[in-house]
């Protein structure tokens, strides 16, 4: 049986030259500030059109509010929040829908474009591949401690500044270094997503945690225990990577912290890595960090602290 393709986004071919991507994306508010809660959103939904290697076209917004506790103002920042966001990316809102709930959920739905032959895709990574990774982490942990009233939002304003970047630039540098696959960071951690890659590519890899980029203050948070949920599920899903016996339970955790908005996660033939990290520098990315490498052991992740 082939190996399953958990890829971002859906694809459907519609001619020789033309396919449409879809996808679709919600959660509720991960930042106090109402504008930046929809910019992070919008970014978050336009994430996976890109990892796919797509121009995203148009999109629907997703609501539920809560209008007898919450005031419609708000939801009016949100919009405006995610329209900043779309309109930097050239993506055109045509609606939506809304419904009542009790907890406040924004999201979107987005339809791209892309050329059939030119999809970005979690399979193809090979033995000896680069592992290059265009946005730090750790912003499941910071908004995890920002609701229990142990960060201030300006301490995580990084943070806020990378979840609003859109990962065009990213897919841009990809397709010019013909990387050999790809894929965002965004719930399951970079590890669930990197297994993504893996499973697809039927090849194992190695990470070297010192190579990492995390967001300020994320360390000390995560000694302190304010590791948010999905992170926690995220670590007992890892229980097979072989972890170097000096990372303790903190190091462990950045390498499975559930993202929001998070960058593109690549793997790139040795040959055109030098030209993939120019084009990232190019292109002003967040980061373009070479974290790890495709391995031929299939299924094997091995986690060290520095470059071996």
């Amino acid at each position: 049986m082939d190996a399953i393709a958990r890829d971002d986004a859906a694809v459907f071919r519609l001619s020789d030259d033309r396919a449409l991507v879809a996808t679709v994306d919600f959660f509720t508010p991960v930042v106090d500030d109402a504008a930046s809660w929809g910019a992070i959103a919008a970014a978050n939904a336009l994430s996976d059109v890109y990892a796919m290697g797509a121009t995203p076209l148009f999109a629907l917004n997703i609501v539920a509010w809560p209008r007898a506790s919450v005031p419609f103002e708000l939801l009016g920042d949100v919009l405006r929040g995610a329209t900043d966001v779309m309109r930097r990316a050239g993506c055109l809102m045509l609606g939506g829908h809304s419904i009542e709930d009790s907890e406040p959920k924004f999201g979107m739905a987005v339809i791209g474009e892309v050329h059939p032959d030119r999809v970005l895709t979690v399979a193809g990574a090979k033995a000896g591949d680069f592992l290059v990774l265009t946005k730090a982490i750790g912003t499941g942990i910071l908004s995890t401690a920002l609701k229990r009233e142990a960060l201030l939002e300006g301490g995580m304003s990084e943070a806020i500044q990378s979840m609003i970047t859109l990962n065009d630039g990213a897919a841009r540098a990809a397709r010019e270094a013909e990387v050999h696959a790809c894929t965002d960071v965004t719930g399951f951690g970079l590890l669930g997503h990197l297994g993504n890659i893996l499973t697809a590519s039927r090849k194992g890899a190695e990470l070297w945690l010192e190579e990492i980029p995390v967001f300020p203050h994320v360390r000390n948070l995560a000694a302190r225990g304010l590791i948010p949920g999905g992170t926690e599920r995220n670590l007992e899903a890892a229980a097979d990577v072989r972890w170097d016996p000096s990372l303790d339970p903190t190091e462990k955790i950045l390498c499975v912290d559930a993202q929001t908005s998070g960058g593109l996660l690549m793997a790139v033939a040795p040959e055109r890595h030098a030209a993939l990290i120019a084009a990232l520098e190019r292109e002003g990315t967040p980061a373009a960090a070479t974290i790890g490498r495709v391995t031929g052991a299939a299924g094997v992740v091995h986690v060290s602290r520095s470059r071996r």
